[in-house]
């Protein structure tokens, strides 16, 4: 595909199982990071379009068949959902590389890893159930049970934008809530396009919406009375802003925010392994990623031959254009994410830190990409040791022991994933332990399954997605309790007229 032959689409909201404008008519457009012309465009929606979409919504969980509706008939719905997505993967991918600048085989590969999550989302729509203590004695029953939260508010990023709204989506749906999702303005495409699927794969009209625009319909969303819970995945910082927002008509909330996510490699770690991870953990998706291995914590003892290593395998990675399928780094999303790499890398230098390798944006006649950079002699308190990124910059920092290792992998506010790579288990176990994050993998990184629950400690978020531990964050708990037999009067009861 050559830029002349891209070509623009013009896309519509969708509300109440309808594509449409803007209240006001208004739209804006997206223009390919990699290849700097327009792609898409979309309606610049509004609070009257927030309050639509959030009516739309409630009408449908309040009133609708959806949340009425068995589990199988839901993961039936879910199932279809995932069967559409397979089937229009390569659009999927398309509209991806083309809004976020990633490159082609990687996003071909989150559009499956997205069918999956439906795939996985349709079982637990089966088993969404509580319990029942029949040991409260003989006159006694008592069940706690699910049920849907309501209508939740979903606000999306543009790193993994069909991806990440599926970590939320189908687990909300496969319970019965309703949604309403707020995607990024820079990556709106495919989270249109899978309200359209949702709706084709027979979920009712109302149950899913999207409203596309800037970030304040994130605001209104959140601060809207019909919304009950808010799912919120970006940064920490508009984190805290979601949370205390929502807090304020104690909404129940979910974030999956930052990191600065370390892999540790002891001396005795398979090292080639360990440098294939760690090379792919932190320019994988350009280091956009919240899970980017962007610090990395070598050994003392094999620091200069891990580092030498890591240098000449980044030399060897295919920066380019993202709709190549050798390229293995994109482009970096816009001008705005592209200056604040650059800002890192100066306070990087500035501060001492050793520049082995990039530090400055590639010469290319079109769009904005950026060197792969690796920066040596770091100190924990500098900034591109201690703060996120979301660029293609990789800091190493050494280590004498384990102690050490596990304090500067503390070091930081963050508490997403870390990894360590060792082949004495001992030491596998207990750094797994005294490392504060959500994930912890054991030579290997950035692997990920629907079964198991993802989400950080400390400024990375509340709350987890995916597992079965999902369900408990779209739902709220009822406790019931039945008498059985006839009731002992109170004011008959000895004494009581005493």
């Amino acid at each position: 595909m050559t830029t002349s032959s891209l070509t623009r689409i013009d896309r519509l909201m969708f509300i109440g199982g309808n594509s449409v404008e803007a209240s006001d008519g208004e739209r804006f457009e997206r223009q390919s990071p990699a290849h700097d012309v327009v792609v898409s465009s979309y309606p610049h929606g509004g609070p009257p379009d927030v309050d639509a979409a959030v009516r739309a919504a409630r009408a449908a969980f309040d009133d609708g068949p959806w949340r009425r509706q068995s589990g199988a008939q839901r993961a039936r719905a879910l199932a279809r959902v995932a069967a559409l997505i397979r089937r229009d993967a390569e659009l999927l991918a398309t509209v991806e590389v083309l809004e976020s600048g990633k490159p082609i085989a990687q996003s071909r590969g989150e559009v499956e890893s997205t069918a999956d999550l439906w795939d996985y989302a349709a079982t637990l729509a089966r088993h969404a159930y509580g319990d029942a203590h029949n040991g409260l004695g003989e006159d006694m029953l008592g069940l706690v049970i699910r049920e849907p939260v309501g209508v939740v508010g979903m606000i999306t990023p543009w790193n993994f934008p069909l991806l990440i709204v599926s970590q939320k989506l189908p687990f909300a749906l496969a319970v019965g809530c309703a949604a309403v999702i707020k995607p990024s303005e820079l990556t709106s495409g495919t989270t249109v396009l899978l309200a359209q699927l949702a709706q084709e794969a027979g979920i009712p009209d109302g149950v899913v919406n999207v409203v596309t625009g800037g970030g304040s319909l994130g605001a209104q969303l959140c601060g809207h009375p019909g919304i009950d819970m808010v799912s919120f995945t970006g940064s920490t910082q508009v984190g805290r802003q979601v949370a205390a927002q929502a807090g304020e008509q104690l909404k129940k909330v979910e974030l999956e925010l930052g990191g600065k996510n370390p892999q540790i490699v002891f001396a005795d770690a398979d090292l080639d392994a360990a440098l294939d991870a760690i090379v792919f953990g932190v320019f994988f998706n350009q280091g956009e990623c919240c899970n980017s291995g962007s610090r990395v914590l070598v050994h003392a003892s094999i620091h200069d031959e891990l580092q030498r290593a890591i240098v000449e395998r980044a030399t060897t990675v295919t920066v380019g254009d993202p709709l190549a399928e050798s390229t293995k780094v994109g482009a970096i999303v816009s001008e705005e994410q592209l200056a604040t790499i650059a800002r890192y890398v100066a306070e990087g230098t500035a501060a001492g830190a050793s520049l082995l390798l990039g530090g400055e944006r590639l010469d290319a006649p079109i769009g904005r990409f950026y060197a792969p950079t690796v920066f040596s002699a770091v100190r924990p308190e500098m900034s591109i040791a201690s703060e996120e990124i979301f660029g293609p910059v990789l800091s190493l920092l050494s280590f004498r022991d384990t102690d050490e290792a596990v304090q500067l992998a503390n070091g930081t506010m963050y508490g997403l994933s870390a990894g360590v790579w060792t082949r004495d288990i001992d030491t596998a176990l207990r750094v797994a332990r005294d490392v504060r994050a959500g994930t912890v993998w054991v030579n290997t990184w950035m692997d990920g399954y629907p079964e198991l629950p993802f989400g950080g400690m400390g400024a990375s978020g509340l709350g987890r997605e995916l597992g079965r531990q999902a369900i408990d964050a779209f739902t709220d708990t009822k406790t019931v309790q039945l008498h059985i037999g006839p009731r002992t009067n109170w004011w008959t009861m000895s004494g009581a007229q005493s």
